[in-house]
């Protein structure tokens, strides 16, 4: 058993212009899905002070208008005054998109992974989405930030936002929140006391469970006092720079591989939301407590360069029946990931915010538990 720790994880809301970047992305991805779901495509995008650039790969044969989603994103995001310092009529939108190179095409074409690289999957039974408790409840802030704005509860917050969780653990299993740290970005006409005193209210207190403060929380506010100047306006914003929000809040290994803007033969996405899916059912079906898988591609291989499966002492079989029975129970090809998952449909935006992982909602189909019997089956539970 191990002893006292503290593990940390962060959040950031659907404005922060890292986000911006990976919605948009995801966004033109989703258009191409929608129209050409064999399409390809690997889009990148840059915000920064009145400018939006999109740049990368499509190959398709359907058609999208690339500014009015990159416009209709931003105006649904929330930055749709100038005084936000980020305008969805005004900004500059710049592309330079090509097609796929054929030197790749040739191997993704015939059932091969579009690159070579690892991608890990992870799932535990700290929380009911089985998922770490510090990026869960990270997430669940950033989401309330941004939902007390849209609905005019604190009408004076603006889009741009983090949040930030510290959670005790003892035996390895979380005990208590300690600390909560929240960036909300805000008009220059409220002071810090009363947006640290809504915050509380109506954010923090909704959300973190009342078992879980007994040793009480330390909540932080805007350190600096001030964040009136944020989104694109205070920082450039990149797709793919917020990996680890993106997925275990770094409580477990990342094979480095951003998500957005990717197409499901990128195996940086349909590799990690197929360990993600086979984590989850795993422990699920009570194989272990704690699971992460890692998977490695050679580009234009159908066939895994290598599977491991580790459970931290945690398992009830032995490791090596675990990997066997993932080996004999998933087809882990590209187009067996795709086919699985239903991966060739317009459901990415979605995942662009507030995580990929650890959401029971329709389009997530990574989340299912629907292995559950055949694990359990197989491994004699």
């Amino acid at each position: 058993m191990a002893g006292p720790y503290r593990l940390t994880s962060e959040s950031v809301t659907e404005g922060h212009p890292d986000k911006i970047c990976d919605q948009i992305s995801d966004a033109l991805l989703d258009a191409v899905m929608a129209q050409d779901p064999m399409g390809r495509v690997a889009i990148e995008t840059l915000v920064t002070t009145g400018t939006c650039v999109v740049a990368g790969e499509v190959t398709t044969a359907c058609w999208i208008d690339v500014e009015d989603i990159v416009r209709g994103t931003v105006r649904e995001i929330g930055y749709t005054r100038a005084k936000y310092g980020y305008d969805c009529e005004s900004i500059g939108v710049l592309t330079a998109i090509h097609k796929q190179s054929p030197d790749i095409a040739q191997g993704v074409d015939t059932g091969g992974a579009g690159d070579q690289g690892m991608m890990f999957g992870y799932a535990c039974t700290e929380t009911e989405e089985l998922m770490p408790m510090p990026i869960i409840l990270a997430h669940k802030l950033a989401k309330q930030l941004a939902a007390v704005r849209k609905s005019g509860q604190m009408d004076y917050l603006r889009p741009d936002g983090k949040t930030q969780v510290t959670v005790l653990y003892e035996d390895d299993r979380p005990v208590a929140v300690t600390k909560v740290l929240l960036a909300a970005q805000h008009s220059p006409d409220v002071s810090n006391e009363e947006i640290e005193r809504d915050i509380n209210e109506y954010v923090v207190e909704p959300i973190i469970p009342s078992d879980m403060c007994q040793l009480g929380v330390d909540l932080a506010v805007n350190c600096t006092g001030r964040f009136v100047v944020g989104g694109p306006q205070g920082d450039t914003g990149l797709t793919g720079r917020k990996i680890i929000v993106d997925t275990y809040g770094g409580l477990a290994r990342h094979g480095g591989g951003a998500f957005s803007g990717k197409d499901p033969t990128k195996v940086d996405r349909s590799g990690a939301y197929m360990m993600r899916y086979i984590a989850k059912n795993l422990v699920a079906a009570g194989v272990a407590e704690r699971c992460e898988l890692q998977i490695s591609y050679a580009i234009g291989d159908p066939k895994p360069f290598s599977v491991a499966v580790f459970t931290f002492g945690t398992n009830r079989i032995p490791e090596e029946k675990i990997s066997q029975i993932v080996a004999e129970t998933f087809d882990l090809s590209p187009r067996g990931m795709i086919e699985h998952l239903d991966l060739r449909r317009p459901i990415y935006k979605k995942t662009a915010a507030y995580g990929h992982f650890g959401r029971n909602e329709p389009e997530f189909t990574w989340e299912k538990l629907d292995a559950v019997d055949a694990i359990k089956s197989a491994a004699g539970l």
